[in-house]
């Protein structure tokens, strides 16, 4: 499990890279600072699930739950939302190294 999470936080953070290249040239070529969000993005891999989840939390919670996760979700960067996801994942795969204990005597 543990190799496992080190290869998905490897996977992400190629993911965060490859996004804040695409920001920093999209951003250079403008003139202008453009960041691209966490919402275009999962409207650009996933489409059906944003409306699945945005469906189910009208369903189950309240019609307008959607709206304060979308307002939240709204201002992340995709490249900082990877980049934290990265983190976690790496550090729920980290393996400590045994440190060798020598004696005096």
């Amino acid at each position: 499990m543990r190799a496992f999470l080190r290869f998905l936080s490897f996977l992400l953070l190629i993911a965060a890279i490859f996004l804040g290249v695409l920001d920093s040239i999209r951003s250079v070529s403008t003139s202008s600072v453009n960041i691209t969000g966490i919402l275009s993005v999962w409207n650009y891999l996933l489409p059906a699930s944003r409306t699945m989840v945005e469906a189910t939390l009208a369903h189950y919670i309240h019609p307008e739950a959607w709206r304060f996760i979308e307002n939240a979700l709204s201002g992340v960067p995709a490249f900082a939302f990877f980049l934290a996801l990265s983190l976690l994942c790496w550090m729920a795969g980290y393996r400590k190294r045994k440190v060798m204990r020598r004696s005096t005597v």
